[in-house]
């Protein structure tokens, strides 16, 4: 019976992947995965802060209803789990079935789509996944749950805006990070450069695209001193950033005198083809004093 079943959601999934785009595929999911954290967790905001332990749970034990036999805990902190998933997997064996790369699949349906779930719970625990390590070119899927210290990374890029202005730049700061690691840290150079296009964001993705050798930039956050511009914010979109954060926002700072094109990230990423998260406030009177 448990053969059957297995079988059925591998024909469901055939059938899916055949009739639906990855990207309307991710969408849907999503949406499942917030309803549900929705429908059983009414009440998270203001509770006590969830643990990658509790979280990987409540995704892989209580929502997709696997055992602990399917998932071997490799490592474990208070900021961090990771593990190896060896569970039937329906969307492997459709992906077989019909000659597709699990690591493309996976990576725009089901990687998002499970931040979304995180996200839900506590934006600062962020999903990860090797696709180095992904069925069926390993033994398993290594995957991870990370806390990330959004207050650390936007001071990082506090101090980005600082040494902007000690050059003769704007005062804008921006980080890239997968998880803790910090993979692109930078400020606008436009002035000293002489270069429009050389926003703090632009910099910081520039580096982690480099950093990283791939310009799709899936899983990592975006940070920044100041609400990303329509220019910056697109450039996020098409590195397939998984977040954007920051401190002041294009109104207020428009409110101050600084020039901004007032089109807001959120609106940059509705009309987009991906999905991102933005979040704002972090760290806000920090950053908002930077252009006072």
């Amino acid at each position: 019976m448990e053969d059957d079943d297995f079988n059925s959601r591998v024909l469901r999934q055939i059938q899916r992947l055949q009739n639906t785009s990855l990207g309307q595929i991710e969408m849907e999911v999503a949406q499942k995965r917030v309803d549900w954290v929705k429908a059983h967790y009414p009440s998270l905001e203001g509770g006590p802060a969830i643990s990658p332990r509790r979280a990987f749970e409540m995704l892989f034990f209580e929502y997709m209803g696997l055992g602990e036999a399917d998932l071997s805990v490799g490592w474990e902190t208070e900021d961090e789990i990771v593990w190896l998933s060896r569970n039937p997997c329906p969307t492997q064996e459709a992906c077989q079935e019909l000659g597709l790369d699990t690591r493309k699949v996976c990576r725009r349906a089901y990687e998002k789509s499970t931040q979304a779930f995180l996200s839900e719970l506590d934006p600062q625990l962020r999903f990860l996944r090797s696709y180095a390590e992904i069925r069926p070119y390993a033994g398993h899927c290594r995957e991870r749950i990370e806390r990330v210290d959004f207050a650390g990374m936007m001071e990082l890029a506090v101090q980005e805006a600082i040494a902007s202005r000690l050059e003769g730049n704007k005062g804008y700061g921006a980080v890239v990070a997968l998880g803790r690691k910090v993979v692109g840290k930078a400020h606008d150079t436009a002035a000293t450069e002489k270069d429009p296009s050389l926003h703090a964001e632009v910099n910081a993705i520039r580096q982690a695209v480099h950093r990283l050798g791939e310009a799709n930039l899936s899983g990592a956050v975006l940070f920044s001193t100041c609400e990303p511009c329509p220019m910056c914010s697109s450039l996020a979109v098409w590195a397939n950033v998984t977040g954007i954060v920051y401190g002041a926002s294009i109104e207020e700072t428009a409110r101050l005198g600084k020039a901004r094109i007032q089109v807001s990230a959120r609106e940059i990423v509705r009309r987009s083809p991906v999905m991102v998260e933005v979040t704002g406030g972090v760290l806000h009177d920090r950053c908002l004093a930077l252009y006072e």
